[in-house]
């Protein structure tokens, strides 16, 4: 069964939040906002946090230069994840990935359905692995942010989450491009 191991000793990890939204701003941000001082109330640190429009190669080249900068661990980006033409941040994400991490999707619309009925069909939540960054495309609504964190990421990003989590496997992401 999942647990929390308390002999062991917690590792921060740093993450970047991204919203995306073509309407949004820092002031009134509600999603990111939520994902940030849950970040913080974890023990984490915010690395960056930026507001971009719904555009693919936008949005595609931020996770490119967050998964390059040694001060990211994870990114989470929250909006565009919808079905409606703008909403193109999946795209953007699948376009950076080089391992997609399929049961993120699988798993958020089960926490999802608990919530929200078969509204949850609506989400293409998803993750994948990038440079040994871990990125993360969650809804744009606080409710999804709040789902996704407290249910799923604070426990995969805790070191101390039995059986397993990504934290301790993240020395290992990249190990690939080092055997070159």
């Amino acid at each position: 069964m999942s647990r929390i191991d308390d002999n062991m000793d917690f590792v921060p990890v740093r993450i970047a939040v991204l919203t995306v939204s073509d309407t949004r701003q820092m002031d009134d941000d509600k999603s990111g906002q939520t994902l940030v001082d849950r970040i913080a109330a974890a023990g984490h640190h915010l690395a960056y946090r930026k507001i971009l429009p719904d555009e693919r190669e936008q949005i595609a080249g931020q996770l490119r230069a967050w998964c390059a900068d040694d001060a990211v661990d994870v990114v989470i980006s929250t909006g565009g994840t919808g079905l409606t033409g703008r909403d193109v941040t999946v795209e953007a994400h699948r376009d950076v990935y080089e391992k997609e991490i399929d049961a993120f999707g699988t798993v958020f619309t089960i926490v999802s359905m608990q919530k929200i009925g078969t509204s949850a069909v609506q989400s293409r939540a998803t993750a994948g692995v990038a440079q040994g960054t871990y990125l993360f495309a969650l809804p744009g609504s606080p409710g999804a942010c709040k789902d996704a964190w407290d249910e799923i990421l604070s426990k995969q990003l805790d070191f101390r989450h039995r059986p397993c989590n990504f934290v301790e496997i993240m020395p290992r992401l990249d190990e690939h491009l080092r055997r070159k």
